[in-house]
């Protein structure tokens, strides 16, 4: 099993450039592209100044150079993210950019959310427009299930895809190889949104083939380092064996550094690939 994580929240500190070769140090074989710079929208909907290479005409030129130096240190990326949420135009006008820059990142699979409160019927008209460009790039479009904010009752609750069978229904709708399944684990996990990972794994199994791994108290989704809150990673693993699970194992811990400082920062990316390490080994030894 081998294993990637997301660079977005070590790119914060870093830059993307430097995060590449940070997550090559510390031993992982892949990395995450995460986009979610390439389309800032502020409250009111508006663009958000953020200048960086994935944002403006060079962004394809940019992830190609983010390609060159994860392989010039021994590395690929695996998958990538684009930004959310869909419901905005702006950002969905982002979207067939992010699967080109996947491509030329070398990413097999691009993560995109469904709009939240959409049907899988409402979601397939738009993943069914992307596909076309997802099939002359060779990316795989990956959905992920979701979670919304319930005011009244003041926890998270359903959305699209975080029950087995809505994703199912969102995958199955348009019966193309190209649209799978990226299954978030924390997601499932949230007791009053989600529909239990296991649980998931099981009924969806070989429509997922990709992942984000992280940790959470079984109720808000902390996006913490696996093995340091309550999910129960053990019965998660076997159950992905159980299905075969052939992608890469993929962290998105991503509020695991947010107070690291640039000194403790490699330190901290070697103690997400332990933590990702030892989600695969338990995974091989199953």
């Amino acid at each position: 099993m081998k294993i990637s994580t997301e660079i977005g929240s070590i790119a914060k500190i870093s830059g993307m450039e430097r995060a590449v070769e940070l997550c090559a140090k510390a031993g992982f074989d892949a990395w995450d592209l995460s986009m979610f710079d390439m389309c800032r929208i502020d409250s009111s909907g508006n663009y958000v100044a953020t200048p960086n290479g994935l944002m403006g005409n060079n962004c394809l030129k940019f992830a190609r150079s983010l390609r060159r130096i994860g392989e010039d240190n021994g590395i690929v990326c695996n998958q990538s993210h684009a930004p959310f949420p869909v419901r905005i135009k702006a950002i969905e006008a982002c979207l067939e950019r992010a699967i080109e820059c996947t491509a030329e990142a070398g990413g097999e699979i691009c993560v995109i959310h469904p709009d939240n409160n959409k049907s899988a019927e409402q979601n397939a008209e738009m993943y069914a427009r992307l596909l076309p460009i997802a099939k002359a790039c060779n990316v795989r479009i990956a959905a992920e299930n979701m979670w919304n904010w319930d005011h009244v009752a003041n926890c998270p609750c359903h959305a699209a895809c975080s029950s087995a069978e809505d994703f199912i229904k969102h995958i199955d709708i348009l019966d193309d190889p190209y649209l799978v399944a990226c299954l978030d684990i924390g997601h499932a996990q949230m007791r009053t949104a989600g529909d239990g990972a296991v649980n998931m794994i099981r009924k969806m199994g070989r429509r997922i083939q990709a992942l984000h791994l992280h940790d959470n108290d079984l109720l808000l989704d902390h996006h913490q380092l696996p093995f340091s809150m309550n999910i129960d990673f053990f019965s998660v693993v076997r159950a992905l064996k159980e299905i075969d699970y052939s992608g890469y194992f993929t962290l998105e811990a991503k509020s695991y550094l947010e107070t690291r400082e640039a000194s403790e920062l490699l330190d901290g990316v070697k103690t997400l690939k332990d933590s990702a390490q030892r989600l695969a080994d338990m995974f091989d030894e199953a």
